[in-house]
């Protein structure tokens, strides 16, 4: 996966928009699902608009680049799916 950074990650809140594959998100939430020691595991959830659907983008916050992982919401669960590209 290619992550492309516009700011820090940890900077980006609600409202900020997220490209994933090349769509456009906006950001809903941003916050810490769960420490480990000095390390964070972050979740920041957006949605795209035009398809009405939800996304959870999750990742480590001392290891950005290698732990991200993208879920797409399907029912009431986050299933892991496979991208190419996170750009914010």
């Amino acid at each position: 996966m290619v992550n492309v950074k516009g700011k820090n990650i940890e900077k980006l809140k609600k409202g900020d928009k997220i490209k994933i594959d090349g769509t456009e998100m906006e950001i809903d939430a941003h916050y810490v699902m769960m420490e480990h020691g000095k390390t964070k595991e972050m979740a920041i959830e957006c949605f795209d608009k035009k398809k009405d659907e939800d996304f959870q983008i999750r990742y480590f916050d001392d290891n950005v680049e290698n732990s991200m992982d993208v879920y797409k919401l399907v029912e009431i669960v986050y299933n892991k799916i496979e991208v190419k590209k996170v750009e914010w």
